[in-house]
């Protein structure tokens, strides 16, 4: 599954004229390089631009040994645990087969000092024999069992609630989240104070967390040259920290409280279950959908998975407008779920069904919405497209489009 990053370069890289390889290079390979390097120029505007890639670039390759190193260590680690493991097999089968092998002499020693010769019964198959049978399932079940994950659940206020949602909505990493997943983010963030000068983050470190600032206004420092400058300011509402669990790199750069300073911060874990298998299961659903909608029918699998990561999720009660007649429009929708209306001048014009869209005549003519869209069922749910992406992934379907009447 693309992560939010590369969710927005392949947005960027469609209309390209380069072979679907070349793209996919540009998203996978390029984009995260460039992107870092470009910010780190913005931070800086040094000089000599030249000289200053060329230092960063030798200083991210040895960030990349190092993360290569890590992993090599923790396979290390990994490996010389599945010996033990399979040491302590070997030595508990080994056990079972002598304690096997006991019971089989003395039951032979009971049937020599019989004194009634019958017909002895057949020995149980292998499969029912409950010693070894009881140490297979034991050692493989443990190695086979998914570890069931719960995730954290910090009490917090009503207020609080709602202000951090606030600020993930703002962040492309959360934003499409459906309102579930987000609950339990919130509910699994912890807070902690720092008091002025206080370290939040340590460039080189390992990263199990990341940051939202509640409150204080903490500063961005990185080495630059041996001397460790600021680089960023940041704010309450900023978020901070996430390119550490994104990438599995040591943090990037150190965070500092000037002030008082509260975050809310996520653990690794959490993050990876919720935010990135969320993203798995939702670019899934959206794809299954797509392709039972008409407008999408000429679309590749590789371009509908372009579509399902730029599209975010969202949800209205009955009596909600989702768009007003005359207001500006900045977004192109499409009905997943629940029912809807066009109004216009107050008048019902048209009816929407699931697989329905509606938004794209003021996006392709920059011009006012044409009609109110109301939602009629209890609830309702549609997947949005803002200006950027529509255009870059939906010009080509213009022709289409265009035939319609509203919104």
């Amino acid at each position: 599954m693309p992560s939010a990053m590369e969710q927005r370069a392949r947005a960027d890289v469609s209309g390209l004229a380069f072979p679907k390889a070349k793209k996919q290079y540009i998203i996978e390979k390029l984009d995260p390089v460039l992107e870092q390097m470009v910010q780190e120029l913005l931070n800086d505007m040094p000089a000599d631009p030249c000289a200053h890639m060329s230092a960063w670039l030798k200083r991210r390759c040895g960030t990349v040994t190092h993360c290569r190193e890590s992993m090599q260590a923790q396979n290390a680690n990994l490996k010389k645990e599945l010996g033990n493991a399979k040491n302590t097999l070997g030595e508990m089968s080994m056990v079972v087969s002598q304690s096997s092998k006991k019971e089989d002499e003395e039951a032979s020693e009971e049937e020599d000092d019989d004194d009634v010769c019958e017909d002895p019964e057949p020995p149980p198959p292998a499969a029912m024999k409950k010693a070894r049978q009881s140490v297979s399932a034991e050692a493989y079940g443990m190695w086979n069992i998914k570890k069931e994950f719960t995730p954290p659940d910090y009490p917090k206020s009503e207020a609080q609630v709602a202000n951090i949602k606030k600020i993930l909505r703002a962040s492309w990493l959360f934003a499409a989240l459906d309102e579930k997943d987000m609950a339990t983010i919130v509910a699994a963030m912890k807070d902690e104070s720092y008091e002025p000068a206080a370290r939040i983050l340590t460039e080189g470190d390992d990263g199990d967390f990341l940051f939202v600032i509640e409150e204080g206004s903490p500063v961005c420092k990185k080495k630059i040259n041996g001397e460790e400058k600021v680089v960023k300011n940041c704010s309450p509402g900023d978020v901070f920290g996430e390119l550490a669990l994104l990438y599995n790199c040591p943090r990037a750069a150190s965070v500092e409280a000037t002030d008082k300073c509260l975050c809310w911060k996520l653990d690794r874990e959490t993050f990876n279950h919720i935010v990135k298998e969320s993203a798995t299961k939702r670019s899934r659903e959206y794809d299954g959908f797509l392709q039972n909608v008409s407008l999408f029918t000429s679309m590749d699998q590789y371009e509908r998975s372009q579509l399902c990561d730029a599209l975010i999720a969202e949800t209205f009660t009955k009596g909600q407008f989702i768009v007003t007649q005359n207001e500006p429009g900045d977004k192109f929708y499409i009905l997943s779920e629940g029912s809807l209306s066009a109004q216009k001048n107050g008048a019902q014009v048209m009816e929407y069904a699931i697989g329905d869209y509606f938004g794209e005549l003021a996006l392709l003519k920059n011009q006012p919405r044409a009609a109110s869209v109301v939602v009629t069922s209890e609830n309702a749910k549609v997947l949005s497209l803002d200006r950027k992406s529509f255009n870059k992934m939906l010009g080509p379907l213009e022709g289409i489009l265009t035939r319609r009447t509203y919104t």
